[in-house]
């Protein structure tokens, strides 16, 4: 994680006896807020959310409110996101040291030398990275839309697609293209087990595989559908099947459980007896730390100008699908 990352204290002096979604739902309105929230974070603040939804839906949500504050309850490069498209608006993390894992991997000094090894390359990054990487990037794509953002670019243009090796591969599939992968992964997503996924379908032969593409090559064979988290939600809602085994990060089961109620659920077992189908960093927001950062308006989250500006450039060619990138 990047040095400049500072640790929040913990939680404190919060009144016991408050009742923390009164709380929040009364200062959104003091401060003109709104929470936006990743699908990947605890039950709560799901639920106190105005909004919940993958990399690409948080990304436009961001850029179209209104509010004064956006609390952005996520990891650092989704804020960080909100923030250069919303120069003009406070945008509050609730823990500054939830951070990413694939994002962490691929520092944006460490790529702009890539980059330099492989001259007349575009640069496609997934959003999962920091302002840095985007500053340094043609265009910017999300799970849900990687295909589409590499089909922008012509046939014979030569492509880095950064960081996600497991997502860039599957775009690779998927378009027939061939490109340079930054070999990044998600600590989330590499660790499913192969072996134990093949036992849960022998003790679960009624359910289908659903699974996210940063997954490794040899789960993503097992899966019946493969997409983004907005895809696997809207599959679990709207197919005939009754049970799914659902091979991304945990959190997903709580929205999935809502909209699909009396669906079975089964999380993606990891090689380890451990929550490792858990983002730690995910994890580190609490409804306790949303309450503080919405009270004090603290810790913020600021890009300078010069980058934010730039990352703003791939950024807007992604919302606006501008074919002209290419």
């Amino acid at each position: 994680m990047s040095s400049d990352f500072v640790q929040i204290d913990e939680p404190g002096g919060i009144d016991p006896t408050l009742d923390l979604f009164e709380e929040i739902e009364r200062l959104k309105v003091d401060r003109n807020a709104i929470i936006l929230a990743h699908y990947y974070q605890e039950p709560d603040i799901q639920d106190i959310a105005d909004f919940v939804g993958d990399s690409l839906e948080l990304s436009r949500k961001a850029a179209d409110t209104d509010a004064d504050v956006i609390v952005f309850a996520g990891v650092h490069f989704m804020a960080e996101t909100a923030k250069i498209v919303n120069p003009d608006k406070m945008v509050v993390l609730p823990d500054l040291n939830a951070g990413c894992s694939l994002a962490d991997a691929c520092p944006a000094d460490q790529l702009q030398a890539f980059i330099d090894r492989h001259p007349g390359h575009k640069v496609i990054s997934y959003i999962n990275c920091s302002a840095g990487v985007k500053a340094i990037s043609d265009i910017i794509c999300t799970s849900s839309n990687a295909v589409d953002m590499v089909g922008l670019f012509d046939a014979e243009q030569p492509l880095i697609f950064a960081p996600d090796k497991n997502l860039g591969r599957y775009v690779e599939q998927q378009t027939g293209r061939d490109m340079v992968l930054w070999q990044g992964t998600c600590q989330v997503h590499e660790l499913f087990s192969e072996k134990k996924l093949v036992q849960l379908k022998v003790r679960h032969p009624e359910a289908v595989v659903i699974a996210h593409p940063e997954c490794e090559p040899q789960i993503l064979r097992h899966a019946d559908h493969v997409g983004s988290t907005s895809s696997l939600l809207r599959y679990v809602q709207d197919t005939e099947h009754e049970a799914f085994i659902v091979l991304t990060e945990a959190g997903i089961l709580h929205q999935m459980a809502k909209s699909a109620p009396g669906k079975t659920l089964i999380p993606g077992p990891p090689e380890e007896n451990c929550a490792c189908n858990e983002c730690p960093h995910m994890k580190l927001n609490t409804l306790e730390k949303l309450y503080l950062a919405l009270r004090d308006l603290s810790p913020q989250i600021d890009v300078p100008e010069e980058t934010r500006l730039e990352a703003l450039k791939p950024l807007e060619r992604m919302l606006a699908r501008d074919l002209t990138v290419a």
